[in-house]
């Protein structure tokens, strides 16, 4: 009768014990960057509204939403053991290619050059941005399955995995997802055991591929211009290169301290296009200034660190590459994001994590992050 009490007794006590592991630092850290992002994108878009006479708070209450949604995304991927998603990596990566597949169909709805999203009622879904969390599992699973020694066949059978998706994401077309795709790759294949000279032929790959993509026709004339305008900032100002103008004035406007929350003048009076979405960063920089700006890559560097230290404590290699995924992922896409901004890397269309506006980038990025979170909770499991 005792044994059974305490037995009784230890269950949900066993069941509780993953969470008395749980990492408040990249909590903490996630948290405040979601916050900011509300703060930024509000000050981004309250005067276009306020002048059109709408609701100034429209797009901070649907992104407040995407949080939220995101939030209990995070909670419920990590309660689960991460172990488990193995299992479910066929099921995940054939849902990706169906829900792919179905975008570039006539179901998918195009929005400025690209068929990348559904649209239902006043929301948009995305699904390459979830396709990115498949890849990193399915990915890692694959990796894990041969003990961390990938021979040459091996390495072509995970590019023959991640080249399907690929392909009907070019059909949007979206490079910059793939370029996310391509990084992911190579950094969970590093892991992984793939050999140098793999790595380095994924890399030449890579190149030719890219420039492929925007020499043989594949994007239209103005994206190709919009890729290529860092490599000629001072070129024609009003047309292909103005995005990059505005956004390096905004920044440069900001200073050491920034012109004060909300008082931003290029933000005010709208001169940063897509400033709540890809160019988010432009608000930080003007209003902020270099202040605000170290702060919040101070708050991505302890999401990258801490996710670089669950993948060295994780319990098995399936875990240290879910990780690792993660890390590549928001790595590249905060680098790619903030640099397009300051005219050292090409516009992409990559959403600055937790900081732009866009509910399936905002939640697949809490998704990320419940992952690790997972592998840290179980990792003396």
């Amino acid at each position: 009768m005792a044994t059974t009490t305490t037995t009784a007794l230890r269950v949900p006590r066993n069941a509780a014990a993953p969470w008395r592991h749980l990492d408040v630092s990249i909590l903490a850290a996630t948290a405040g960057l979601a916050g900011l992002g509300l703060v930024m994108i509000y000050s981004a878009t309250r005067g276009k509204l306020g002048q059109a006479g709408l609701d100034p708070y429209f797009y901070v209450k649907k992104q407040a939403l995407w949080v939220v949604l995101g939030v209990i995304a995070m909670t419920l991927v990590a309660s689960i053991d991460y172990r488990r998603a193995r299992e479910f990596a066929p099921v995940l990566y054939g849902g990706a290619l169906v829900v792919l597949l179905a975008v570039i169909s006539p179901l998918g709805s195009q929005t400025k050059g690209a068929q990348a999203w559904f649209q239902m009622g006043p929301f948009k879904f995305e699904p390459s941005e979830w396709a990115k969390v498949v890849l990193i599992v399915c990915v890692a699973s694959y990796g894990a399955s041969h003990r961390g020694e990938l021979t040459g066949r091996q390495v072509l059978g995970v590019l023959a995995l991640a080249a399907f998706p690929m392909a009907l994401i070019e059909a949007q077309p979206d490079l910059g997802t793939n370029l996310v795709f391509m990084a992911i790759l190579m950094a969970v294949l590093l892991v992984a055991g793939a050999r140098p000279r793999h790595i380095a032929t994924l890399t030449v790959i890579g190149i030719v591929g890219s420039v492929a993509v925007l020499q043989l026709g594949f994007l239209k004339h103005y994206q190709v211009d919009r890729l290529t305008a860092f490599l000629h900032p001072t070129g024609d100002v009003t047309g292909s290169t103005y995005n990059l103008h505005q956004s390096v004035n905004a920044i440069a406007a900001g200073s050491f301290t920034g012109k004060g929350l909300f008082k931003g003048t290029q933000t005010n009076l709208g001169f940063v296009p897509e400033q709540h979405t890809d160019f988010i960063f432009t608000v930080v920089g003007e209003e902020l200034g270099f202040v605000g700006a170290v702060t919040l890559l101070g708050l991505f560097a302890i999401v990258v660190w801490r996710t670089w230290r669950t993948a060295s404590l994780a319990r098995d290699l399936f875990g240290t590459l879910l990780c690792v995924g993660v890390l590549a992922m928001l790595v590249f896409q905060i680098f790619e994001n903030i640099g397009m901004t300051m005219g050292i890397m090409p516009i992409t269309g990559i959403p600055l994590p937790f900081m732009s506006y866009g509910g399936s980038a905002t939640i697949a990025s809490f998704v990320a992050v419940g992952l690790v979170l997972n592998v840290h909770m179980r990792r003396l499991s």
